[in-house]
């Protein structure tokens, strides 16, 4: 590996040098595809932004089907330490491996390293095929809690000793009525998870000038968790912004049915309406603060509407530490070819570029990827969609983007 300088974490803030070191998991199935088109990108954006000034120093570490082959370990510990150690790392899609052990290496991730916040904006790019009569009207970014909720993997399958012991506690001692052929798990929702994931959603919308910051859940049915999430939403924006935000009621009360000047609307919606409502009025929503179950569901649901998860970015943030991802699973059917779209983990690099403050190169990157798609320079998955469109492979719509740079 190429000498470079370690990012570092002070007083609330990241310090990034100008010769950053990032870990990276090129991923299982087509990640080595996806990866070797997207470093290409990455590299020829902070080149054109910076002239030389600027540059990443990439360091490979491992996890998933390579780790295991490698090593005989899914995660090596040496990769936790790389993430620890460097603050912000980026990497492909991992296979989840099958029977025992860890359950999800990307759930692992997160929880180890408490990336709390799996960010998702979803934006749609001009030109790409989508389902929706309006997709340009979707721009909304999703904050879904990444480490509780029945995605903690707090569980016991049916017949075995701790489940019996759990239903026999629930059934005997809360009177419950649980059948005794059941597996069980547990769905936990704290104010302290809850709380510091819409403290980060209010404020990356005060940040990016976003108008609504909507609290997503089924409050309605669960009340003790995701109404309460609700609640402890509200108690959160009310405590540490209130003279920034302004809430439905109060618009509607107070202020004759406008937001006033220079405030954030907040309101919050139950989620099977949610899903309505994103496909119906997508436009009168920014910023999404939903628990962790939902959360996967919605941000999904609207990647379909801007063109699918291809087109998805996301990251996986926490404080200190940040990781970006592709969105989408290994494809292991196409591994090898260069036929997948890499636009997932391009435009995730696009937001670790922002996130860095690097904002001339991830700008590169978007003003690339949206023409070649304008210019209907796509891979196989746009291009069987798009009529006149040329096919290219993964590895030559990497090229095609830093053309269009």
């Amino acid at each position: 590996m190429e000498k470079g300088t370690r990012i570092t974490f002070t007083e609330g803030r990241l310090n990034v040098p100008d010769d950053p070191v990032i870990p990276y998991i090129e991923g299982d199935g087509t990640g080595p595809d996806i990866w070797k088109a997207s470093v290409y990108v990455f590299d020829s954006a902070v080149e054109k932004a910076y002239g030389g000034k600027r540059r990443i120093v990439w360091k490979e570490v491992l996890a998933g089907q390579k780790a295991f082959d490698l090593t005989g370990s899914w995660l090596p510990e040496e990769t936790l330490q790389s993430f620890r150690e460097y603050i912000v790392g980026i990497k492909g899609p991992l296979t989840t491996p099958v029977g025992g052990g860890i359950r999800s290496l990307n759930v692992t991730l997160r929880q180890i390293l408490d990336l709390f916040a799996c960010v998702r904006p979803v934006k749609y790019y001009d030109g790409t095929p989508a389902p929706v009569k309006r997709p340009e009207l979707v721009d909304i970014t999703v904050f879904r809690e990444n480490t509780e909720d029945v995605y903690a993997g707090i569980e016991w399958p049916e017949g075995s000793p701790e489940v019996r012991k759990v239903i026999d506690f629930l059934n005997h001692d809360l009177k419950t009525n649980i059948r005794q052929d059941s597996g069980i798990g547990i769905k936990p929702i704290s104010i302290t998870g809850t709380r510091r994931l819409v403290k980060m959603a209010f404020e990356y919308a005060l940040a990016n000038d976003k108008k609504v910051v909507t609290l997503v859940h089924k409050g309605n049915i669960m009340k003790y968790t995701e109404g309460a999430f609700r609640d402890w939403g509200y108690g959160l924006i009310r405590d540490a912004f209130g003279d920034k935000a302004v809430t439905e009621d109060e618009v509607s009360k107070v202020y004759g049915g406008k937001v006033p000047e220079g405030k954030i609307l907040v309101n919050d919606r139950i989620a099977d309406s949610m899903f309505q409502q994103v496909l119906l009025r997508p436009s009168e929503y920014s910023v999404l603060a939903v628990p962790n179950l939902i959360g996967d569901f919605i941000s999904d649901a609207l990647a379909a509407q801007v063109g699918g998860l291809g087109m998805a970015p996301g990251a996986n943030i926490g404080i200190p530490f940040a990781v970006f991802e592709a969105t989408h699973g290994t494809a292991p059917k196409y591994a090898g070819l260069d036929k997948i779209n890499p636009g997932s983990l391009i435009l995730s690099g696009a937001m670790m570029f922002d996130y860095l403050g690097w904002k001339e190169a991830s700008s590169l990157i978007r003003k690339g990827i949206a023409k070649a798609i304008s210019d209907k320079q796509v891979t196989y998955d746009l291009e069987r969609q798009m009529e006149g469109a040329t096919l290219l492979k993964c590895s030559e719509f990497g090229r095609a983007i830093v053309d269009r740079m």
